[in-house]
């Protein structure tokens, strides 16, 4: 199979298995994204998805945000982990959102990455799903599966967040990262994997996952 085909042939088989798909972290708006992705950090998408509502009682603005303590938006998310670091970030970025850019989220990767707690993972989410600006973010289960798939070295996520967007089309960037997550928890997890049943590494999966 040749590399070409092997890209067809995912892309084929996640628009099938998932011809629609929804940002996993519930949101509002650029802000409320912003913050859930933030939290995401090191946490499941559930966990997050309940505490944010919690939060965004209290403060679903920048403005409503810094109405509160660091210590008060810690008590509050401290299920989603890193919380004394998380919550000075999620402090500190809302007052720059205030104070440079006129209370709304930045729409640039350099501006958003200069926001505190904010990384190019975090900054290409809020590019692609709030702002429809073509991304390839890469987490832990695209980055492993790109591995599995024999689409990049996988020495580290830069180096496959490049790799994949030489492969695929980049107006399908947005969506193929949420596919791909989609497909690795469903299909194709970290652990007690059988490659043989699934539906793409059993075809396209590295000879070594068969051992």
């Amino acid at each position: 199979m040749t590399k070409k085909e092997k890209v067809q042939l995912i892309s084929d088989t996640l628009n099938n298995l998932y011809p629609v798909v929804d940002a996993p972290l519930e949101h509002s708006d650029p802000y409320t994204l912003l913050i859930a992705v933030l939290l995401s950090a090191q946490c499941t998408d559930a966990r997050v998805n309940k505490i944010t509502p919690l939060l965004f009682a209290k403060a679903d603005t920048p403005q409503k945000m810094i109405t509160l303590t660091v210590d008060e938006i810690r008590a509050i998310i401290r299920p989603c982990g890193l919380s004394p670091r998380k919550s000075k970030a999620i402090y500190e970025l809302s007052h720059i959102i205030l104070n440079e850019h006129g209370g709304e989220v930045p729409q640039s990767f350099e501006a958003l990455e200069a926001l505190p707690g904010v990384g190019h993972k975090t900054a290409s989410v809020v590019m692609a799903q709030a702002f429809g600006v073509a991304a390839f973010p890469v987490d832990t289960h695209i980055h492993r599966l790109a591995y599995r798939w024999n689409l990049t070295t996988g020495k580290n996520v830069k180096q496959t967040e490049k790799d994949l967007k030489r492969l695929f089309p980049e107006d399908t960037w947005n969506k193929l990262h949420l596919q791909i997550i989609f497909f690795g928890r469903e299909y194709c997890p970290a652990r007690s994997h059988k490659p043989n049943e699934c539906p793409l590494c059993s075809v396209i999966g590295r000879k070594e996952l068969f051992k």
